[in-house]
């Protein structure tokens, strides 16, 4: 069991004990058989610990059925499950990853959900992770957003993408309060224009 799975396993273990489901919970941990966990996926009325369990071996077994539960789990609430749902996905390897997260990451009306998406996107290097993190900084620029660990995000994973076309909105966050530091960081990857 790797650091991410135990993790995820101990998270997880109090939602499935109070439920009173503790034997099915280890049973999804120990299994074996993969079309056992994609049925996890799709039937009725299993609860989100499950489906999380379910989708997290299978992405990180590279089985792409767990892709629209995974996408799913990196928009969630809580965010312990972006974090999880994210390592799978990197895991993963499916070519539908980077548009889903850029689609996640500059959706304006889950902007307080956007963090993962981001680092996601700053993992990938996908042709989408430059423009989607610009789209999403942009609209974070004023000092009272209430959203700034998200533009600090983007800041920062512009910075390690090392994309010239960044500059001009790196430059742009230099006098904000939160990201000057980390815009001049990022700049300073970037290397005189």
């Amino acid at each position: 069991m790797d650091e991410e799975f135990r993790s995820l396993a101990d998270r997880l273990a109090d939602e499935a004990d109070a439920a009173g489901e503790s034997a099915a919970y280890r049973g999804l941990l120990a299994a074996e058989d993969e079309e056992e966990l994609a049925r996890v996926l799709v039937e009725r009325e299993r609860p989100l610990w499950a489906r999380e369990i379910a989708a997290f071996r299978l992405g990180c077994g590279g089985d792409r059925r767990a892709f629209e539960a995974l996408v799913l789990l990196l928009n969630h609430r809580d965010p312990e499950r972006c974090v999880s749902a994210a390592h799978a996905l990197v895991c993963l390897g499916d070519p539908r990853t980077p548009r889903a997260a850029a689609a996640l990451a500059t959706n304006t009306l889950r902007t307080a959900y956007a963090l993962h998406p981001v680092r996601l996107l700053t993992a990938l290097r996908a042709p989408e992770s430059v423009p989607a993190l610009m789209s999403t900084l942009e609209r974070l620029l004023a000092p009272d957003d209430p959203h700034w660990r998200v533009a600090l995000a983007c800041v920062e994973g512009l910075g390690q993408l090392g994309d010239e076309q960044a500059r001009p909105l790196l430059e742009a966050a230099l006098p904000h309060p939160r990201l000057g530091g980390a815009a001049r960081d990022a700049l300073g990857r970037l290397g005189a224009p």
